[in-house]
């Protein structure tokens, strides 16, 4: 499916969800990925498909929203795998804008190195790079990319593209359970030359790709929020460690937007049921997905989740 929502977000208020990879064509294999193991490790940008269907699917979306009274803030490419490994983006931004909702972009910023890419960014309004690591060491153990990449292109990629966006430019930082040392030191120094309009940091907060993967100590979050804050100041780092919330939009088929919010965000059972009082639907329908194979339940730090039986979730 490749619209789903409105979902809420801790970025982007109520966000409309465009899907514009498959399950899980990845330039990065990321310890602790929501959506699971990468299936497919690829770097060079090709078609998925059509532009105009990803149009009349969004646009469908939205009107569905609009008549149940859904706001809308943010249209955001957030898919099951690398957005900007799409060769079709260009066109596909270009046919959204005539929707008049704003744009935004989730990305890795593993292919920021390139002019094509950068050039596709800037016509966003918000976008979101991906910064876990600016050490080769811990950026090949938590993001685990594409041999191919150059972590050094990226991030001289990530400062060229900052020069010119006039949008809203923030970091996204996802840290673990691993060593960082002096690492927050050394983002710090980068995030001083980039100079983004918000810094996030994240924790895990859905089931990772990875069983090892946890949230970091309290210590460590504080530590980079210290460090972060020393050259932005507090007012431009945030944290993204809480819940989301369970204001998940109907659209008017239930089964529909389970499958399709869970097959890129996975769902607290809490939101499950809101999202079902809304339908005016019962746990039975949960229950029907399950037995389908459709839906499968995950635990994770005590709460029990609901995602989409995606390939890159099965164990290997």
């Amino acid at each position: 499916m490749i619209a789903f929502g409105p979902v809420p977000s801790r970025r982007l208020g109520k966000s409309l969800g465009v899907n514009n990879i498959p399950d899980k064509v990845c330039s990065y294999a990321c310890v602790y990925c929501q959506i699971g193991r990468t299936l497919r490790m690829e770097v060079e940008r090709r078609a998925f498909y059509e532009p105009e269907f990803i149009f009349e699917e969004v646009r469908k979306k939205v009107e569905a929203a609009e008549e149940l009274g859904e706001r809308i803030d943010y249209i955001t490419f957030v898919p099951d795998g690398e957005p900007t490994l799409d060769a079709n983006l260009g066109k596909e931004i270009e046919l959204l804008k005539e929707l008049g909702i704003p744009l935004a972009i989730l990305t890795n910023s593993s292919l920021i190195w390139r002019d094509d890419v950068r050039e596709e960014l800037l016509s966003f309004d918000f976008v979101s790079l991906k910064l876990d690591a600016v050490s080769e060491s811990l950026w090949r153990r938590i993001d685990r990319p594409h041999k191919s990449l150059s972590l050094e292109k990226i991030l001289d990629g990530m400062l060229e593209f900052a020069a010119d966006f006039t949008g809203k430019l923030v970091i996204e930082s996802m840290l673990v359970n691993v060593d960082y040392g002096d690492e927050f030191k050394r983002i710090a120094e980068f995030l001083e030359e980039l100079d983004p309009d918000k810094a996030y940091i994240a924790i895990p907060t859905r089931p990772p790709a990875e069983s090892w993967v946890k949230p970091p100590s309290e210590e460590t979050i504080n530590d980079a929020f210290q460090a972060f804050a020393g050259v932005l100041g507090e007012n431009r780092v945030e944290y993204l460690i809480g819940y989301e919330g369970n204001a998940f939009a109907f659209s008017g088929n239930v089964e529909e937007d389970i499958l399709s919010i869970t097959a890129v965000h996975p769902m607290r059972e809490e939101a499950v049921r809101e999202l079902l009082r809304k339908a005016h639907a019962d746990w039975s329908v949960v229950e029907k997905l399950l037995r389908r194979g459709l839906l499968i339940e995950l635990d994770y730090n005590g709460e029990k989740f609901y995602m989409r039986a995606l390939e890159s979730r099965r164990k290997p």
